[in-house]
């Protein structure tokens, strides 16, 4: 058996928060009881102490505050100590820099293109897209001591929303994008090749800096009637099982979360060629690619799957395939399992 303690200080949204509640309450299962003994540290949250919580993870909450926070390092020394762990797992760089270090091993958990500063003393690096190994290496970080690892979803079904709520034709293709509003995402070259796409309907969940500037492209070019702006959501499933294809426009995407939830939820991707759907996704089997910046050719795509019923069966099934072979729960938690088993002093 392992004894696990991670912390978590990440904002209330975002794919590695996510994906940090899915890991630590696929660990606290009663069938991994033998496998693993877990404790948890998080930033102040309401809504993430309850799904903690609900899922029987052992947890307790700090402040994780900025560098005038002296209290949360002392707390959380108390607290490894107590609990004594064989592997710290610390998710980004707040975490990292408020792990101290003890008589364990100290993993960091990488998922975006981090400066490795935050790092210094840790043992081993875990990322979730094998780009992250080439840019945590290329600041120096011994190549063996980079792990790649990736994430798992919940594949569980959705229930379609009523569409006519939310100003949404029936018969119109939908087009479904999440993620924060924020640059990297390219929402503003969807909305752009959504302009070149008459008939179809676009929602974007998700919160963010961008979300006036988007809004006033598309009102802009004349599609803002075409779109719906759904602000952060918690029933991913529920949106795709009420859309037709899910788009990743992303700029910059370590990993593309978002592709492996539409694979695991029967529903065709089309994706820009940024460094996660890449490794992903291969063209015109699982997925189909754009260039970056390119929003005619992602138009050019998405027309692609709303023309061709062949197509758009063939890459669902191809994707769930995928994900069923690489990406469900089990065999990610038994990835994540035997390599912090397989870390030693």
């Amino acid at each position: 058996m392992i004894r696990l303690y991670q912390t978590m200080a990440g904002a209330r949204h975002g794919g590695a928060e996510v994906f940090f509640e899915r890991l630590a309450s696929a660990m606290a299962k009663p069938a991994r009881s033998a496998e693993v003994a877990q404790r948890v540290a998080i930033r102040r949250d309401p809504r993430r102490a309850g799904i903690l919580r609900a899922a029987g993870v052992d947890f307790t909450e700090l402040g994780f505050g900025g560098a005038l926070d002296l209290l949360t390092p002392w707390r959380l020394r108390k607290d490894t100590r107590a609990f004594a762990p064989d592997v710290v797992l610390a998710w980004m760089n707040r975490a990292a820099a408020k792990t101290p270090p003890g008589d364990y091993i100290r993993a960091g958990r990488i998922g975006g293109y981090y400066d490795i500063k935050y790092y210094r003393g840790f043992d081993h690096l875990i990322c979730n897209a094998p780009g992250l190994i080439e840019h945590i290496t290329a600041q120096g970080w011994p190549p063996e001591r980079a792990h790649y690892l990736p994430n798992f979803v919940d594949a569980a079904p959705g229930t379609a929303l009523d569409r006519a709520i939310l100003g949404t034709p029936s018969d119109a293709p939908l087009l479904l994008a999440l993620g924060r509003l924020h640059r990297n995402k390219a929402f503003d070259v969807l909305i752009r090749a959504l302009a070149q796409v008459p008939d179809a309907h676009l929602w974007i969940a998700g919160t963010g800096p961008e979300e006036a500037a988007l809004k006033a492209l598309a009102a802009e070019l004349g599609v803002a009637r075409r779109i719906v702006f759904l602000g952060w959501r918690d029933d991913t499933a529920n949106l795709l099982a009420s859309a037709d294809i899910l788009v990743c426009s992303s700029r910059v995407e370590g990993l593309g979360n978002v592709v492996i939830e539409a694979w695991a939820r029967d529903r065709p991707v089309v994706a820009a060629r940024s460094e996660g759907p890449v490794h992903l996704i291969r063209h015109g089997e699982t997925g189909l690619l754009a260039d970056l910046e390119d929003a005619e050719g992602l138009a050019a795509q998405v027309k692609a799957v709303i023309a061709d019923k062949a197509l758009a069966a063939s890459l669902v099934t191809a994707g769930r395939a995928e994900f069923e072979g690489k990406f469900g729960e089990d065999t990610v938690v038994r990835q994540y399992l035997e390599l912090l088993s397989s870390f030693r002093r």
